[in-house]
């Protein structure tokens, strides 16, 4: 499922098309907001900068996100307070502050469109209010200027919410464009369909790429969703959450962008549309990745969310994102751990990249000039309360859970759409110890082994998006065994089956 933005986008943002330099003095392995801010920020400074991109522009994060400018983050702060303290969560609060006044700034500069709204957490339920009562006096606590209603105005029944004015929502394929035209245009060099596949770990950094393409340089910029390289085991640190985006014509659309303040959260915003009405959208009601009986049943779920609050429209498009939690709330940016300094990493934004992103990039920039922003050091030492250190431990926990059931489980699992969507199934196919993963999409049958690359889980075929996904550390891969997304960085294997014997 391809997102609204990119199936609408009437542009192509620019890459290039001579070959790539063996030399540069900064690599960025990732093309979304991350990167390409990084790769921005560092032509500003006159560096010479490669862009490299396993897929296409976006593809991955930023071109699936809902397109939220906002400080108030759902129940982000009050949540961030229960494992961190409050020093390191007004650093937070700061980053992304300057992160959004960069990026709207950019956003005029360049003529990329965006529209100024209200931001709500909002109770869906009495159950619910509680925590956006929280939301409240932790934003109060840290500085965001945050009011309290009784009555959110929004045209269904809520039962208070915060509201901060004048945050900002866009439509992230002309962003991602304007960035990537810049890079170009700066000189940069921005290679679309080139996966990486290791960094040196002695000497000179050398970024190799699946295809044999080697880059020397200075310093190597991860801003993958999560990194590629497993040095610092980043990948038990993160969680990989799947959500779900449905968009709706001819039906009743909200002034301000929600978001409920329960779990899981349901996201809403307008979306103007080219013939000059609204659009609606609402997303949300995430999950761990490859950890839910059916994809199709939670989209399915966002759906009937929609139905019940608003009139009756119809729907235009849906889609689904990914993204990656810390165990702590604080994203993780700075130095990689056995890279001597000069390889630095991004991830961890909990669903709010497009602030976040931008803060990491213009961290990370200042780190290799020597510039590092204010805000950055009490997040660079921040301190993990025994709640938090209890959150990693509890997911880690959930993740040898995972493996074990996908190992020891049922013979056979098999996930339906429709025979024109799709089918998918694995289970071990006679004496063979190891599970085999079989799909028909579109007439086309494949069979593959059905572990992933990365640390050897047992897939699980999403019935939403047509993919493999692996429920240890979110890696997903198309139905031929292409990689998508995850700390993975090979596809899977074909499975052979031993010739008959006659």
């Amino acid at each position: 499922m391809s997102s609204y933005w990119f199936d609408t986008s009437a542009s192509s943002p620019g890459v290039n098309a001579a070959p790539c330099p063996e030399e540069a003095d900064v690599v960025v392995v990732g093309a979304g907001i991350t990167g390409l801010v990084t790769a921005v920020l560092l032509c500003n400074a006159g560096k010479s900068v490669v862009v490299l991109e396993a897929r296409g522009i976006g593809d991955v994060t930023t071109g699936h996100t809902t397109g939220k400018v906002s400080l108030l983050q759902g129940t982000k702060l009050s949540r961030m307070l229960k494992v961190q303290s409050t020093r390191v969560a007004k650093s937070y609060v700061d980053a992304n502050r300057e992160g959004q006044d960069w990026l709207l700034r950019f956003c005029l500069e360049h003529s990329v469109p965006f529209q100024i709204r209200t931001a709500m957490t909002f109770a869906a339920s009495l159950g619910e209010r509680r925590a956006a009562q929280d939301e409240h006096d932790a934003a109060q606590r840290l500085e965001v200027a945050t009011e309290w209603v009784e009555d959110a105005g929004v045209g269904f029944e809520t039962y208070g919410a915060t509201v901060l004015r004048d945050q900002a929502q866009l439509d992230p394929a002309p962003l991602l464009g304007a960035l990537a035209d810049r890079v170009v245009a700066q000189g940069g060099v921005v290679r679309e369909n080139s996966r990486v596949a290791a960094v040196s770990k002695f000497g000179q950094p050398v970024v190799t790429t699946s295809d044999g393409m080697a880059i020397r340089c200075r310093d190597v910029v991860l801003a993958t969703g999560t990194p590629v390289l497993d040095r610092g085991l980043y990948f038990a640190k993160l969680e990989a959450n799947r959500s779900y985006v449905v968009m709706f014509t001819g039906t009743s659309v909200p002034g301000a962008m929600l978001l409920s303040a329960g779990s899981p959260g349901f996201s809403v915003r307008d979306v103007p549309d080219p013939d000059g009405g609204q659009l609606l959208m609402v997303g949300g009601n995430g999950h761990v990745v490859g950890r839910t009986v059916s994809e199709r049943s939670r989209l399915d779920q966002v759906r009937g969310w929609a139905a019940e609050r608003f009139s009756e429209g119809t729907e235009i498009h849906a889609w689904s994102a990914q993204d990656y939690s810390s165990h702590d709330g604080v994203p993780f940016v700075g130095a990689l751990p056995r890279g001597r300094g000069r390889i630095h990493l991004a991830t961890g934004y909990d669903k709010w990249g497009l602030t976040n992103g931008v803060a990491a990039a213009m961290r990370i920039t200042g780190e290799i000039l020597g510039e590092a922003p204010g805000w950055a050091r009490p997040m660079a030492h921040r301190i993990t309360r025994p709640r938090g250190a209890l959150a990693m431990v509890s997911a880690n926990a959930k993740v040898g859970a995972a493996l074990a059931a996908g190992l020891v489980g049922a013979e056979l699992r098999v996930a339906t759409t429709t025979p024109d969507e799709g089918h998918g199934e694995i289970g071990r196919v006679g004496l063979n110890p190891i599970p085999v993963a079989t799909s028909t999409v579109e007439g086309r049958t494949c069979s593959l082994i059905g572990l992933c690359t990365h640390l050897g889980g047992v897939l699980k075929w999403n019935d939403a998006e047509r993919s493999w996904d692996c429920p240890l550390h979110g890696s997903r891969f198309a139905p031929d065994g292409t990689v998508l997304e995850g700390p993975a960085t090979k596809d899977l294997k074909a499975h052979n089956p031993p010739p008959a014997t006659s």
